[in-house]
């Protein structure tokens, strides 16, 4: 017997699923993980103690 990995989307596992069902318990043995992907933000600072923002000027750009 043989391993395929596969990372499906959500979108199509109940597709794939089915075609695996097509398949003999004997031919074909299953095993799910279920795996969540979040997505992580980095946030970033900015200093802007001593900046002077000029709305004219941000407007002009």
């Amino acid at each position: 017997m043989r391993t395929i990995k596969l990372d499906v989307n959500d979108s199509i596992f109940d597709k794939v699923m089915l075609f695996l069902n097509n398949f003999s318990k004997h031919d074909v043995q299953k095993n799910i993980e279920e795996k969540r992907i979040t997505n992580k933000l980095n946030a970033i600072s900015i200093k802007t103690k001593d900046f002077k923002f000029n709305r004219d000027e941000a407007i002009n750009r």
